[in-house]
């Protein structure tokens, strides 16, 4: 469990990165809205194209090897932000976070099956959130330490503060911000490499797959055969809708801050994963003593629907409701339509340690396929940004968040009813 909680914890880490690197590579690169997402679909569309190959890598390697391979694979995506961060050139920066979330795919694919299978299926969704804990509480720590490394010193990053500079001027300035980012990839790629050798030489055993636990142990193993079970296709697609909403939530509120001029936007997704670590601790509590993984789910979706409302229809100038919350621990108040976005973190903490255990019951020897097929529902981290991103440019920045509705209406269907259907076609006698 701890080295898995140090692997949650640094997939956490260069996770939430993105949330801050987009709002700082719109500006070195001079980027609409639409075209700094991207940072999220070449990281999030990793996990749809390197899924399937993942699975077939931890069949031949073995679970622990696939962990070690993974960090060695995250180390070059690091070192590749170098060249990319001396050129200022907004491909090389997608390849190299394509490259590190193929690293992670590998990793996602192995760890989450251990947290599944290491107990009780009823008390999964427990473990999977102290597994959150560390992955969002280095969301928390990220931003901050990235204002602080990067951003300190800088006050000139407004489009109106930029528009001032002449062509010169303006060039140096993104060309010296660039320049910032390789001290701390070459620590981040230091530090995996570190990690590696750690998960190498340590005595972590290979999960014990429940493959005599479900009727799916008796059905012989074919190509496609896991799509046969409609709880982890549909539980892929409420991943896909959650995912989507949960980047939107924590990577768009920079950006949506810089918008709104937020003093602080570039630390504003340490608001988000603040939430989100509530949610988790709410989660590691109560699930399953006193909350079921079902109504978990369902409490999650009602709540995101509110808040999606929130976000849509709020002030974006009035800032009561954060000083109500947030002045008493010292956090820097925030307009209340941001406060709502951040909020989300809580609707969306639970939704992925709920849907695991749900989409993965009774799947025995094809666990490890499913594993892979939920890990591709995470490219929604591709899609969805994307299209908050077209009609933000479009539409304005605030109505944009209604793309996040329907994905909550997805999310609380699965929780009433989808996780239940055993068959894709009724038989009757």
């Amino acid at each position: 469990m701890l080295f898995i909680a140090l692997l949650f914890f640094i997939l956490g880490f260069v996770t939430w990165l993105n949330g801050s690197l987009i709002p700082f590579l719109k500006i070195v690169c001079e980027l609409t809205d639409f075209q700094a997402l991207w940072v999220t679909f070449a990281f999030y569309i990793a996990y749809t194209v390197m899924a399937l190959p993942s699975a077939a890598v931890l069949s031949r390697i073995g679970y622990k090897n696939g962990m070690t391979a993974s960090l060695g694979v995250m180390a070059i995506g690091a070192l590749m932000f170098i060249p990319a961060a001396k050129t200022s050139q907004y491909s090389l920066f997608l390849i190299a976070l394509f490259t590190l979330a193929s690293g992670m795919t590998l990793m996602q694919t192995a760890i989450n099956p251990y947290i599944v299978c290491i107990g009780s299926r009823d008390s999964a969704a427990m473990r999977i959130s102290i597994m959150g804990l560390f992955n969002k509480g280095a969301g928390i720590i990220v931003p901050m330490v990235f204002t602080a490394l990067i951003l300190s010193g800088i006050t000139q990053t407004s489009g109106a503060a930029l528009a001032e500079m002449d062509v010169a001027a303006r060039t140096a300035f993104r060309a010296d911000l660039a320049s910032r980012l390789v001290t701390p990839y070459i620590v981040m790629a230091v530090g995996l490499i570190l990690f590696m050798f750690i998960i190498h030489f340590s005595s972590l055993t290979e999960p014990e797959l429940d493959d005599e636990q479900s009727n799916a142990a008796t059905v012989s193993t074919t190509r496609f055969g896991v799509l046969q079970f409609p709880q982890l296709v549909l539980g892929a697609i409420t991943l896909f809708a959650y995912v989507g909403v949960e980047v939107i939530a924590g990577d768009t509120i920079g950006l949506y801050g810089h918008h709104l001029g937020v003093q602080n936007y570039a630390a504003l997704t340490s608001y988000t994963m603040g939430f989100m670590v509530l949610g988790y601790l709410l989660g590691a509590f109560t699930i399953p003593r006193f909350l079921s993984q079902r109504n978990a789910l369902a409490l999650c979706a009602v709540s995101g629907i509110l808040f999606a409302f929130g976000v849509m229809y709020a002030s974006n100038t009035e800032q009561n409701m954060s000083q109500i919350l947030l002045a008493w621990a010292g956090v820097p108040s925030v307009p209340n339509t941001v406060l709502f976005l951040a909020m989300l973190g809580f609707s969306n903490a639970l939704v992925w340690p709920a849907v695991w255990p749900l989409a993965l019951e009774g799947l025995g020897r094809y666990t490890a396929a499913g594993s892979a097929v939920l890990i591709m529902g995470i490219s929604g981290g591709a899609i969805l940004p994307l299209a908050y991103g077209h009609f933000s440019d479009s539409a304005g920045a605030q109505q944009a968040y209604w793309v996040m509705l329907p994905c909550y209406a997805l999310i609380l269907f699965y929780a009433l009813k989808g996780h239940t259907i055993r068959q894709w076609t009724s038989t009757s006698k």
